[in-house]
């Protein structure tokens, strides 16, 4: 990828999640860039194909960070749980996932596509976890992995929303502990 091409990926993944797709101008894109408009459109055949690089390249990177996270030699339950502390920017929201609030990405399927494909992998990467913890005798086996992972993955997704709407990052963090009690509660061996 060209320079100019690398600079409006990297300006157009920044404006996302500081202003969504709607709020993002070309004019916007280019100007932060130190692009100009033939130059764009050279490398980018309109807003929406930049938009999808740049949704590509931050969901390749939020997928391989937790993946970074969540491998390691450590008991399954600790790498879901050191991947949901993971330090975040909580008040800018999630990168992706302030995405799916803009009804011009939920509109268009291509825009869609990649913030449902990067949430599934995270939900199946958690899941395998918790599914590998039951396998191991750590976790009560009669839970749905499946279900667990997706709703751990709801409620950063709500805590995110939560904190933003207080202008704190208490609701984000007090949702992340409590879900992290939760599937605490169900180890074996937690009660005892």
């Amino acid at each position: 990828m060209s320079d100019a091409a690398e600079r409006l990926v990297l300006t157009t993944q920044e404006l996302l999640w500081e202003r969504g797709y709607g709020g993002t101008s070309p004019r916007a894109i280019q100007d932060r860039a130190g692009v100009g408009q033939g130059s764009m459109y050279h490398h980018f055949r309109s807003k929406a194909d930049l938009a999808l690089a740049a949704e590509k390249r931050s969901t390749s990177e939020l997928i391989a960070e937790a993946e970074r996270v969540m491998s390691g030699p450590e008991k399954p339950l600790e790498r879901v749980v050191r991947y949901l502390r993971l330090e975040r920017a909580v008040l800018k929201g999630c990168r992706i996932g302030m995405l799916t609030a803009d009804p011009d990405v939920i509109a268009t399927e291509a825009l869609r596509a990649p913030l449902k494909e990067a949430f599934d992998a995270l939900t199946t990467r958690i899941s395998a976890l918790l599914r590998e913890a039951q396998e191991a005798g750590q976790l009560d086996a009669s839970l749905d992995a499946h279900a667990i992972a997706t709703t751990t993955m709801a409620v950063r997704q709500g805590g995110y929303v939560l904190a933003r709407a207080a202008g704190s990052t208490q609701p984000y963090e007090e949702a992340i502990e409590g879900i992290i009690s939760l599937i605490e509660a169900r180890a074996i061996g937690a009660r005892d």
